[in-house]
């Protein structure tokens, strides 16, 4: 029997324009933040990366302090909708805060603007939008097919803004005159275009009511209380989840993935001697994820579900990655570009049904502990992001300051160079190896599978 539809093709289309918004902000925000503060602020690599570390101290309570605010919200608009519209204002404020760093600034302070700034938008408006955004898939249908096509929407939108961003920032910057001035007339180009988008999505989608949303449920009437739990509560039903711990693994290792091929800002202007090609790359990287994420739903349905899929996947992507390396030692650069482009394509799959892979992660919490928790169990997704992609760029300050990279040279020291290349070359393919690994466990299919037959008995 086939299932019930709920979406129009422009309420998918909707829906995936969102992720627009988050990557003006996530994507210009983990590729130039970095290059922006040591190279144009003239802060110290190393300070910068701890101060990002002691900012993620506080996103893991706030992101399940949000995801349960979302489960607890009763409005005209629904649970997640008002949190992802509200909650990108804050993020275009904070975002052009932090590339608009005073230069007549003492250098205390322009750290101390930088930390607020950056918790602001991570921990408090980020973390809201994000996880309401996410949430939403659960939220406005109940078809796993078009829970897939809106991840697979919302990456196709999400890779391409990543691939404009990276592509043009360097040369926009550039033609707007350089330096402080210029970075922050780009951030509040980023931040208008991020609003107008948002909201245009918030709008394209309708949630179900909450009787809807359980109707297919057995034992329904029990569920009428779920949403009343504590804080304490919800970290105990999520740690007792063992796939909602494999994909935040996964969320955080892909976030260090993506911010250790941010270190090709450095990469390809002190190793490759040409700063343009970091461009080229993104190319490389994003026009293959792109056409992943278009055949996904399709590929789901013919291998009749979203595990091997994602683990064979992300192989392929492991193999690209190590490919890259051999490339790179040879100093061929179409190779380079082709074996990126071979791993980008692997690793797609997954970008496009991890939204509704995470749906059948809150349908066996349903399962095993009757609780229905779609806002706190997608505080994966805002945690990972922010937890992994803050750590890779705290990861990148330090390893550079270990190495000696100072941004005020135009001649780096061996060491910084020999450390540019275990970043940008040998550890995305550790990276990609452990979330291969991951992806092998990942069986929260079958699992829901068995325990509906179980419930039938």
């Amino acid at each position: 029997m086939n299932e019930k539809k709920y979406l129009k093709w422009y309420n998918k289309v909707g829906y995936g324009s969102g992720d627009i918004a988050g990557n003006v902000v996530y994507a210009f925000l983990t590729s130039f933040v970095m290059i922006y503060l040591t190279d144009t602020v003239g802060l110290n690599a190393g300070i910068v990366g701890t101060l990002i570390a002691v900012s993620k101290l506080f996103d893991g309570v706030t992101d399940l302090f949000f995801g349960s605010m979302i489960d607890k919200t009763k409005s005209r608009m629904g649970k997640a909708r008002p949190w992802m519209l509200y909650g990108y204002f804050g993020c275009a404020i904070t975002l052009v805060g932090i590339f608009a760093i005073p230069t007549s600034l003492g250098k205390t302070a322009q750290y101390a603007w930088f930390f607020i700034c950056y918790t602001l938008l991570n921990a408090v408006f980020y973390t809201a939008n994000n996880i309401a955004y996410s949430a939403l898939t659960s939220l406005v249908t109940k078809n796993n097919k078009e829970r897939v096509e809106m991840g697979s929407f919302r990456f196709i939108f999400a890779f391409s803004t990543s691939l404009l961003i990276q592509a043009i920032t360097i040369g926009f910057v550039a033609k707007l005159g350089g330096g402080a001035e210029a970075w922050r007339m780009v951030a509040i180009i980023y931040a208008i275009l991020g609003v107008i988008t948002n909201t245009l999505s918030v709008f394209s989608v309708k949630e179900l009511s909450d009787e809807e949303l359980r109707e297919d449920d057995e034992n329904a009437d029990k569920a009428a209380g779920d949403e009343k739990y504590s804080l304490i509560d919800a970290a105990k039903l999520l740690v007792a989840n063992k796939y909602y711990l494999m994909i935040c693994a996964t969320y955080i290792l892909q976030q260090l993935y993506s911010a250790m091929l941010g270190v090709g800002t450095y990469y390809m202007k002190y190793v490759m001697g040409n700063e343009n090609l970091f461009s080229y790359f993104a190319w490389a990287i994003n026009i293959p994820l792109i056409i992943a994420l278009i055949i996904t739903p399709s590929l789901v349905s013919k291998w009749k579900g979203m595990y091997k899929l994602n683990m064979y996947g992300y192989a392929v992507g492991t193999l690209g990655r190590a490919l890259v390396v051999v490339a790179a030692y040879m100093g061929n650069i179409p190779l380079m570009f082709l074996f990126t482009g071979v791993a980008a394509f692997g690793m797609g799959p997954w970008q496009g049904d991890m939204n509704a892979v995470i749906a059948e992660c809150s349908q066996y919490t349903y399962f095993t502990k009757g609780k229905r928790v779609e806002g706190t169990m997608y505080s994966c997704t805002s945690l990972g992001v922010k937890l992994g992609g803050g750590l890779g760029v705290a990861i990148q300050g330090w390893l550079l300051e270990l190495a000696g990279y100072k941004g005020t040279l135009a001649v780096q020291p061996d060491s910084a160079i020999n450390m540019l290349h275990i970043m940008y070359l040998w550890l995305p393919v550790i990276i990609t190896l452990l979330i291969t690994f991951i992806m092998s466990k990942m069986k929260v299919e079958k699992a829901n599978a068995e325990l509906r037959e179980a419930r039938k008995a």
